[in-house]
């Protein structure tokens, strides 16, 4: 989700870089800078979506990344494929994992982030943590690294719901904003240039023979 009024600069076109492609589906590893797919206005059309559509004409889109999020997005070829993959995505039979790095010491080293989420309205693109009215988020988190010299930690992410922002939401919730992200407090001083926040693994039974898929993108950081 980007603001209407935002300036927008596409990351330079390197090509499509292909995890995962048949008749049914494609993954794309998604550059971060990229709108997953158009933005609001003219100047915002350039996304991912309209890239594997002009290599594949029949690729829908199943699911979105944040722009300044990188990884793996599933695209479905077909009416049918799309809507068989987005009830998988319902019914949580596609497991997702992300790579993140966040500010401070993370303790304890694993465990599990309860926080109903809402959109923040009068500050969007914003989302807000709201016990009241928001709806349950869910996202389990465990530690990867500690890097003391950055007053880091690399930790791996998976969102069981899947609200807008949750993982950006959530880590700042609880002390560890993700770095580079200046939305939500984790951009002070970090001179990263991006987001470090990649969508590193997806897991589901193929729509069509239930065959076991695994497929995993090293974060770039």
């Amino acid at each position: 989700m980007i603001h209407p009024h935002s300036n927008y600069t596409p990351p330079h076109d390197d090509g499509l870089d292909f995890i995962y492609l048949d008749a049914s589906l494609v993954v794309v590893n998604k550059p971060a800078g990229l709108l997953a797919v158009p933005g609001l206005g003219a100047d915002k059309q350039d996304c991912l979506a309209s890239c594997v559509r002009a290599e594949f004409a029949d690729a829908l889109v199943v699911h979105r990344l944040d722009m300044a999020t990188s990884g793996l997005l599933l695209f479905a070829r077909g009416t049918e494929m799309q809507r068989r993959l987005s009830q998988l995505f319902r019914e949580r039979e596609i497991q997702k994992r992300y790579v993140a790095v966040v500010a401070g010491k993370l303790e304890p080293l694993s465990g599990e982030i309860d926080l109903p989420l809402i959109g923040d309205w009068p500050n969007r693109p914003r989302q807000k943590v709201d016990p009241l009215s928001g709806k349950r988020s869910l996202t389990r988190y465990r530690l990867l690294a500690h890097d003391a010299g950055a007053g880091a930690s690399r930790v791996e992410l998976e969102p069981i719901t899947g609200r807008t922002h949750q993982l950006r939401v959530h880590m700042a919730a609880i002390g560890h904003p993700i770095v580079g992200d200046a939305l939500y407090g984790g951009d002070a001083g970090s001179g990263v240039g991006r987001l470090l926040l990649h969508a590193s693994a997806l897991s589901f039974a193929h729509p069509l023979n239930a065959e076991p898929l695994s497929l995993a993108s090293d974060a770039p950081f």
